[in-house]
């Protein structure tokens, strides 16, 4: 039903950061990744916007169809999404939370605690993709009626000015999911990144780097076991969002009651 994909840049291909050319732990999860989202894929790139990538590299290497970035970045801000946004939505404020890429007119105006309060609600349910070039706008709720416990994840697409960048997928999408089963994903997500990260440090480890690379395998190691403590913290987070601050600072930001 939903599942975070990734592959890693061989070893050998990995470009070293900075004038030092350091590997480093961030830079060794480089490689490319999506989402398999009830049947869709996302941030999969059509087979035009990956011809056009192939010409803007000057034949430096085919195009990936997924997302190319380091993977690291997606296991980052999933964990984050499992730390700020798992807490159950109100009935009231469900519409509010589908609300995905929505422009709300008041927010340059409306400055209270309870409008920072909604606006942190709000934003601690987006995927964050920031750092790609024409990304779409990825949101997720969690809601509980009854025994019914599901995460919604819903997407848009918002057209490239440049008509480089498009994706497979539909425009508009949501896909609703059991809470568990999010969760699932997220907890094989972090499984498998840490498990390749563990042989590429090993690797390292035991043939090193070209002469020219400067590479601490015991500081790679030190970051690797601290960020395989990151998942089990994430989910002991348990937000206490201020629901009826978050409805005070909703009317006036957007001008009408939730």
């Amino acid at each position: 039903m939903i599942r975070f994909r990734f592959g890693l840049t061989p070893l050998a291909e990995v470009e070293p950061w900075g004038a030092g050319r350091e590997l480093h732990w961030f830079g060794l999860t480089d490689g490319w990744y999506g989402i398999d989202a009830g049947g869709h894929e996302l941030l999969r790139y059509s087979a035009r916007t990956v011809r056009e990538l192939r010409g803007e590299r000057d034949g430096r290497g085919a195009p990936h169809p997924y997302v190319e970035y380091y993977v690291v970045r997606l296991w980052e801000d999933v964990l984050a999404l499992v730390s700020g946004a798992m807490e159950p939505v109100p009935p009231d404020l469900v519409g509010i939370a589908a609300e995905v890429a929505q422009e709300w007119p008041h927010l340059d105006t409306v400055e209270t605690p309870e409008a920072d309060a909604a606006l942190t609600w709000h934003g601690a349910g987006y995927l964050y993709t920031g750092y790609l070039r024409i990304a779409p706008a990825v949101r997720l709720w969690r809601t509980v009626v009854g025994d019914d416990d599901t995460v919604t994840v819903a997407w848009r697409h918002e057209p490239d000015p440049e008509g480089v960048i498009e994706f497979t997928g539909p425009r508009t999408g949501r896909v609703t999911v059991p809470t568990s089963a999010f969760v699932a994903a997220v907890a094989e997500l972090d499984r498998a990144l840490l498990a390749a990260m563990d042989q590429r440090i090993a690797e390292l480890a035991e043939f090193g780097a070209a002469s020219d690379v400067r590479l601490d395998v015991e500081q790679l190691r030190r970051d690797h076991h601290e960020r395989a403590r990151r998942l089990p913290r994430a989910l002991a987070h348990a937000p206490r969002t201020d629901w009826d601050a978050v409805r005070t600072g909703l009317r006036a930001l957007l001008g009408r009651t939730p």
